[in-house]
């Protein structure tokens, strides 16, 4: 990521939406509504879910995310979502 300090997107699914920044870092971490996404998501493949876009890239992101309405399977898919969208911007920006 070039010039940004960091890629925001939106991702949603049925009436949840989840605003996601997607900056560069050492190793992968994924905070939703300030808390550790192994903490917020009561489910593992809720997490296997939102670590989906990263194992066809690769590469290590810091992910912050602000994430309203629907039920946590929503919530999880727009995460989704919008990780797969900023890692397209990503890609578009090299």
């Amino acid at each position: 990521m070039a010039t940004k300090e960091y890629i925001e997107t939106v991702g949603r699914r049925k009436t949840a939406s989840a605003r996601v920044r997607l900056s560069s870092a050492k190793s992968t971490s994924v905070m939703v509504n300030n808390k550790d996404a192994a903490d917020y998501f009561p489910l593992p493949i809720m997490i296997d879910t939102i670590h989906a876009p990263f194992k066809t890239v690769g590469g290590a992101y810091a992910v912050t995310v602000i994430v309203k309405g629907g039920g946590h399977k929503a919530q999880a898919d727009a995460i989704r979502h919008g990780i797969a969208r900023a890692l397209i911007e990503v890609d578009i920006a090299y």
